[in-house]
């Protein structure tokens, strides 16, 4: 087999994986955004309610810890589902494709030599 024969799968595999790397990415900025935004939240809050910098701090400490929490379980999910999906879309693992691909050159390296064979007779 050629070698841009034996790429192909390959580069399958790796826009998919190129894919989810890209949309993981995508998400943890939103969710990061999303924190940031809060935080900005809680301050005005805490001015509008007349806290002072202490109970502020305080509140934003338990609030980081809560939304840490929560991007942890995010993550999480997110991290399943995308396993989830992989194997529903039974996208082969590197090793698999590599093992192919060694039987795939056996079986030219048996034809060739047959072929060969046969010339000479």
């Amino acid at each position: 087999m050629s070698e841009p024969e034996k790429t192909e799968p390959v580069r399958e595999q790796q826009s998919v994986s190129q894919f989810f790397r890209e949309a993981w990415s995508q998400a943890l900025v939103k969710v990061g955004a999303a924190e940031d935004e809060a935080s900005r939240v809680l301050e005005k809050a805490g001015e509008l309610a007349g806290w002072g910098p202490e109970e502020v701090r305080k509140l934003a400490a338990e609030f980081t810890l809560r939304l840490q929490s929560q991007r942890k379980e995010v993550e999480r999910s997110l991290d399943e589902g995308v396993r989830r999906g992989v194997a529903r879309l039974r996208v082969p693992h590197r090793d698999d494709l590599e093992q192919l691909w060694r039987r795939l050159d056996r079986v030219s390296e048996r034809i060739d030599a047959l072929t060969a064979k046969r010339g000479k007779s």
